[in-house]
């Protein structure tokens, strides 16, 4: 093979090679981190409209819907972006009572705009246990109900499921020790647990480093943000692994948590992390440079555990996790104090952030990968000519 030969088919395996992997990797390595969002009813917040420009615009691709009305549902038409709709704690003994009005709820916010709007996940009530305790026992009822209302619907691809609270586990660390609180852990978390495992569906649970971090003195504040340095872990005595992040101990004690009760396998979605940036007074970590540190490091981490594991105990445990989009949403959501969104409500960023640096970081490595197998087979053609 000449030379003039031997360079056209280096650049036709470029080519070719490039067309192949940037097709299946841009779904690969897309960072899955998404945001908790509600249409609040007073004055001085921007319209659905707007938000969904800024996600765009921000390349955020699921939204948690935390008062999924019908207008605001209607407006994720067309958009590609991917909604988890949440149900409040009150629809919960109405739809364990009343199968047809669970029917009737799914039919008219989730069937009615398929496939305009990428409706993927339910959540029928939020914290249950610490909230509305008095609940707890119509959650299994509410949540089969609602399934049974998307089997009938033919909604097949969309799961249900019920958010619970990091506060349902014992402990966090370390993680190989986490249960459930026996109060609800066989009455509660096992038939549930066991429903999930037998749908396909996620465990979802609001999981906040800064909550923990506040409640123990003994945790480092680099540790809790991401902040890699030579001291800050933490190793499980019972087994070996070595932590260097309070999330991947949060995530990893959930899991372990559910291990316990014979389910290993069910993936585990972070319906509401972040960190404030301001508070009220007493609370000197909650300020602007920690938010950034801890929403940074989250995506720095997330991206890393797209083409590495979710968390060190499993791969691909974490599918999903969602922060906070404004201010409202978290109260609306934790019932507290804090400006804990990573927007101010004109839309504008609080700090300087990326959540598509992911894609991009994946991509290139990608298109490295490429060069350098194009350029060996290159070099192996020309020589054996």
């Amino acid at each position: 093979m000449n030379k003039k030969n031997a360079h056209f088919s280096f650049l036709l395996v470029l080519v070719l090679l490039t067309a192949t992997i940037s097709g299946q990797n841009s779904v690969f390595a897309r960072i899955p981190i998404g945001v908790n969002y509600a249409k609040h009813a007073h004055g001085g917040n921007p319209s659905p409209a707007a938000v969904i420009s800024a996600l765009r615009s921000m390349r955020i691709d699921r939204v948690r819907l935390l008062v999924p009305d019908l207008d605001l549902i209607q407006a994720f038409s067309y958009t590609g972006i991917s909604v988890l709709l949440c149900l409040h704690n009150s629809y919960v003994p109405r739809f364990a009572s009343n199968e047809s009005e669970a029917y009737t709820w799914v039919r008219d916010h989730v069937a009615s705009f398929y496939p305009r709007i990428r409706v993927v996940m339910l959540s029928l009530g939020s914290n249950v246990l610490s909230l509305s305790p008095d609940l707890a026992e119509f959650v299994l009822p509410a949540v089969q109900n609602v399934h049974r209302a998307l089997r009938k619907l033919g909604l097949r691809h969309v799961s249900v499921s019920t958010t619970a609270s990091f506060e349902a586990l014992t402990s966090a660390f370390p993680p190989s020790g986490a249960q459930f609180h026996q109060f609800a852990a066989q009455s509660f978390f096992a038939p549930l647990l066991d429903f999930l495992s037998a749908t396909n569906s996620s465990f979802l649970v609001d999981l906040c480093p800064y909550d923990l971090f506040r409640t123990d003195p003994a945790i480092p504040i680099g540790f809790a943000l991401f902040q890699e340095e030579p001291f800050s872990f933490r190793d499980d005595p019972v087994t070996g692994i070595r932590y260097r992040n309070l999330f991947d101990v949060m995530v990893d004690a959930v899991i372990n948590g559910m291990a316990a009760l014979g389910h290993d396998d069910i993936p585990v979605v972070v319906t509401e992390t972040g960190w404030p940036s301001s508070s009220g007074p007493g609370e000197p970590e909650a300020s602007l440079v920690y938010a950034e540190m801890y929403n940074r490091g989250l995506v720095r981490h997330l991206a890393e555990s797209v083409s590495r594991t979710a968390s060190p105990t499993r791969r691909d445990a974490v599918p999903e996790t969602y922060t906070y989009l404004l201010d409202e949403d978290a109260k609306q959501g934790r019932g507290a104090e804090g400006s804990w969104g990573i927007l101010y409500p004109n839309l504008t960023k609080k700090y300087e952030f990326d959540l598509s640096r992911g894609v991009r970081a994946a991509d290139s490595g990608a298109m490295a990968a490429v060069t350098a197998a194009a350029l060996l087979l290159f070099r192996r053609s020309f020589f054996f000519f």
